[in-house]
Formats: structure tokens, C-alpha cells, sequence
């Protein structure tokens, strides 16, 4: 008798249920053991594919989606990347509204996956025609048969973590999770995970990683969005100059602040050091750990788990380019430039 082939039947199929990994290095004799539920292992390369997917059959479920219709979202560029790629196989039209933060590579990526890219400053206010919010909402109501993905605005975000990344953790750990520190921009990832772990067992601490220039951990701690928080940063896919519905502050225990330089040195660190291609969001989670460690956050009991949201390829014309590092002054006493490692034989 002939073996079935084992194959999938789309690339849709392969989203979902990623390794997690124990990692050592970046966090030697710290106390407590640390994991990556490493996210690039996604076949659009990050976590975003599975709210994409997610989104989409559920908008399909309801009939929100027609042969013609046209998906558009707000995007740094990852659930821009997914969206684009489910429309792709899916036969959707997609159109994404991105920040001018967003790296080189992943505009690139968008348009190669044959989406429309509008690149919006990033250095202006929610409510400004130009951000990249006030664009996607624009070309919605201007654009027939349209559907408008707002990630920082839908539940479903949420939900697709609530089903899918926690459970996966609380399986993978046999439920000995204590800690998981996750990313916080639209909050669907840290949101979803933590109501499903906290369901499971309300003793696990939710922590927020946050960048400087973000108001989500004032706003955690006091209710106020503050507009003085609000600065220019460099990490994308971190932080918000607003506060997104997505996120549920309820299940968060604490949010750790994370700079612009230290996330991009710890992400090529981990590259180095553990093997795993880092993207720059990747780096800020693990500089959380570094950070809370030093505050006696875990002990020898402590079970870690990090979500590692993208892949390092994401960023080669940022933190893994030291002409890029350089512009930023990200090469200085403390973070020595690298030794040159390409010689060329003429």
C-alpha cells in the first residue's frame, strides 16, 4: 500500500504551534530557567501570522469578504507581511498603511508579496491625516468592498492568541510557567497569552516590555494617557503613542521599559551568542529579563518564557548593519563597534 504524502496544502497550514526554546547564554547564571517561544518559525516569519489568518476566516465566516474585496490595515510592517501573504493565497486584494519607522527590508518584503504600500511619517500624532492610522481609514472609505483589518482596535487580535500562542505555551512548559514576557504594541500577543495563562493559573506574572517615547506603562499604572511620554523612538512593533483596545491592562502585572540602544545591542547578543536570529523586539524582551533580573524579579523556581516576536532579516538595514548603528551613536564606550569580520581577497 502507498504512504499518503505528507505535505501542506497551503502555507496557511504551517501557522502556529512554535518551538519553544531554552536559552542560556544572554542570560548566564541568572537565576531561574529562561525560554523563546520563537515566533519566526511562522511561515511569514513572525507571530502576526496568526492574527492574520485569524482575522481573515473570521471575516470570511461572517460573508465580510467577497472575491473583490480589498484587506487594508495600519502596519510597522510584520502583520502587513502576514495580511499581504494570507491575501496572496487567499486571492484578496491588499493595500497597507505603514510607518516610515518601519526598516527598508520590510517595505521591500510588503511590495514583494504584492501589496500597495503607503509609507506615513511616523513622528506624528494619532490624530494627524498623514499617520499611518488616519491613511488606512481614508483609502477604507474611499476604497469599495473594502475591509479594514484595525489590529490596534479588534478583539479578535486578542482571541488569536487567547486560542492559539497560550494554550501552546501552557503545553510546551506542562503548565511549570511562571513568567511570561512578551512585547507590548497593539497588545494582542501579551493580552491574549496572559488571559489564557492566567485562567490556567493566576499566580503567572504578565510582563509588558515598553519603550521610552510610549505611554502604555504610565497608562498601565495610573489611567492617564500622558502626552509628555511621547517621544521619537527607533524599535518598531513596541510601544504606542496611544492606547489601543486591543490591550488588556487587566492581565498585565507590570511593564518594563526598555531603550532603543540596549534592544538592538541584546538582539545581535542573542544572534551571536545563542544562534537565533533576533529581530529588534526580540532583543527589547530579552533586555527586559536583564533589567528585571537585576530588580530580583525570579528566583531558582522561576520558569520564563519570552515571546521572540520576528526574525532578525527584518532588520539588516538596521541593527545588523553598523553603518545604521553608527547613525544612531549606538557604538560607544559601553558598546565597542564589532571587529571587522569580511575581508575581501582582490
Amino acid at each position: 500500500m502507498k504512504n499518503s504524502l505528507q505535505t501542506a496544502k497551503s502555507i496557511l497550514n504551517l501557522i502556529g504551534n512554535t518551538p519553544l526554546i531554552q536559552i542560556d547564554k544572554v542570560v548566564k547564571n541568572f537565576t531561574g530557567t529562561y525560554y523563546a517561544k520563537w515566533e519566526a518559525a511562522n511561515p511569514g516569519h513572525s507571530n502576526k501570522d496568526r492574527i492574520a489568518l485569524f482575522i481573515i476566516e473570521e471575516a470570511e465566516r461572517k460573508g465580510l469578504l467577497q472575491n473583490d474585496s480589498v484587506i487594508i490595515e495600519t502596519t510597522s510592517g510584520n502583520t502587513g507581511f502576514s495580511l499581504a501573504m494570507v491575501s496572496l493565497i487567499k486571492g484578496y486584494e491588499c493595500i497597507l498603511a505603514v510607518s516610515s519607522k518601519s526598516s527598508k527590508d520590510k517595505i521591500n518584503m510588503l511590495r514583494a508579496m504584492g501589496a500597495k504600500v503607503y509609507v506615513c511619517p511616523a513622528n506624528v500624532k494619532a490624530d494627524d491625516p498623514r499617520s499611518y492610522y488616519q491613511v488606512a481609514k481614508r483609502i477604507h472609505e474611499e476604497t469599495a468592498k473594502s475591509v479594514y483589518i484595525n489590529q490596534y482596535f479588534n478583539d479578535l487580535n486578542l482571541l488569536a492568541h487567547y486560542q492559539t500562542t497560550g494554550p501552546e505555551i501552557w503545553k510546551q512548559t506542562n503548565g511549570e510557567i511562571t513568567h511570561l514576557v512578551a512585547c507590548s504594541g497593539t497588545g494582542g500577543t501579551i493580552s491574549g497569552c496572559g488571559r489564557y495563562l492566567k485562567e490556567q493559573n493566576p499566580d503567572i506574572k504578565i510582563i509588558g516590555v515598553d519603550a521610552y517615547g510610549s505611554v502604555l506603562k504610565k497608562y498601565h499604572e495610573t489611567q492617564e494617557l500622558d502626552v509628555n511620554e511621547i517621544y521619537p523612538y527607533r524599535i518598531e512593533g513596541l510601544g504606542k503613542n496611544m492606547i489601543p483596545t486591543a490591550t488588556d491592562f487587566d492581565v498585565i502585572d507590570h511593564f518594563e521599559k526598555v531603550s532603543d540602544e540596549e534592544s538592538a545591542h541584546t538582539a545581535r547578543e542573542i544572534s551571536l551568542k545563542e544562534g537565533i536570529f533576533a529581530g529588534y523586539t526580540c532583543g527589547a524582551a530579552v533586555q527586559a529579563i536583564k533589567q528585571l533580573h537585576q530588580k530580583s524579579m525570579f528566583d531558582n523556581n522561576s520558569k520564563v518564557v519570552a515571546i521572540f516576536p520576528d526574525h532578525g532579516s527584518r532588520y539588516m538595514s538596521k541593527i545588523y548593519n553598523d553603518q545604521w548603528m553608527r547613525d544612531q551613536g549606538f557604538f560607544d564606550s559601553d558598546h565597542a563597534q564589532d571587529p571587522k569580520k569580511v575581508e575581501y581577497i582582490l
